[in-house]
C-alpha cells in the first residue's frame, strides 16, 4: 500500500470496478505480493503499528480480524503467537500462512469477503490504509462493525487530504513509493469525514476516538463495542 500502511505490506483491496458497479477487484494481487516496501513506506509502518498496539490492549488470547493484511500480513505475524485466532483477507495471502493453524484466509475484494464472516466473530479489526482504495467504504465498516463482539475494537487508519499531497509527492514526483498504489486511491479523510462514516457503521460517538495522526498526515480511529449494553452489569 502506501506509507501510511500498519505494517510491513498492510495493503488494499478495491471493492469494486472504476464505474463503482459490481464486486470486481480493479486489483490482481495484493500489496507486497510482487515489490518491495520504499523507506517512506516502512516508516509509516513503524508509527502504525505503534498506534495499533497503543489502542488494541493487548492481542493475547484474542481472535483478530486484519482486513486487507498484505500479502505477507507482516504486522499479523508479529501476534500469531498471543492470538487465539486470526483471519487474513485480502486479493492474495502468502499460501505458506494458509497452513498455519490459527489461520483463516479469505481471499478476494472487499467488502464482499467481510460478508463471508460470522456476526460477533472477532475481539479486534484492523483495517489500515484500505478504506481510501474501496469503492464502498461505507459498507466495508458496516461489516466490521458487524464482526465484533462485545467489548470489541476497530482501529481504521486511513490517509488524510493532507496527507494526499505527501502521497502524491512521494509516488508522482520523487518516484518514492509506487505510483499504482496512489492511482488506485478513491478519497481521503480528514476526521470530520470519517467520524460521520463510523456512526452510520453502527458505532455510537462515545466509543468513537477520532484524531489526526502521523503528522496530520493520517487520520487514525479506535471505535469500541460495549461489553454491556447500557443499565446491565
Amino acid at each position: 500500500m502506501d506509507s501510511s500502511s500498519s505494517a510491513e505490506d498492510q495493503g488494499p483491496v478495491s471493492s469494486s470496478s472504476a464505474d463503482g458497479e459490481g464486486s470486481a477487484t480493479g486489483r490482481s494481487e495484493s500489496f507486497g505480493q510482487s515489490h518491495r516496501l520504499t523507506p517512506v513506506d516502512r516508516f509509516g509502518v513503524w508509527l502504525s503499528g505503534r498506534s495499533i498496539r497503543k489502542h488494541a490492549g493487548g492481542f493475547s488470547g484474542k481472535r483478530v480480524a486484519d482486513v486487507g493484511c498484505g500479502y505477507r500480513a507482516s504486522f499479523a505475524r508479529t501476534i500469531l503467537d498471543d492470538v487465539s485466532g486470526l483471519v487474513l483477507l485480502d486479493v492474495a495471502v502468502d499460501p505458506e500462512l494458509k497452513d498455519h493453524a490459527k489461520v483463516e484466509v479469505v481471499e478476494g475484494p472487499l467488502p464482499d469477503t467481510l460478508a463471508q464472516l460470522d456476526d460477533a466473530s472477532a475481539d479486534v479489526v484492523l483495517c489500515t490504509s484500505v478504506l481510501e482504495h474501496l469503492w464502498e467504504p461505507q459498507r466495508a465498516l458496516e461489516e466490521m462493525r458487524r464482526l465484533l463482539r462485545p467489548g470489541g475494537v476497530c482501529l481504521v487508519n486511513v490517509p488524510s487530504w493532507r496527507g494526499k499531497w505527501f502521497l502524491e509527492l512521494s509516488a508522482f514526483r520523487l518516484k518514492l513509493s509506487p505510483a499504482a498504489e496512489m492511482n488506485d486511491h478513491k478519497t481521503y479523510y480528514d476526521p470530520r469525514d470519517l467520524w460521520p462514516m463510523l456512526v452510520r457503521a453502527g458505532f455510537r460517538p462515545q466509543d468513537i476516538r477520532v484524531s489526526k495522526h502521523k503528522f496530520g498526515l493520517n487520520t487514525f480511529a479506535a471505535c469500541r463495542v460495549q461489553a454491556t449494553p447500557d443499565g446491565e452489569s
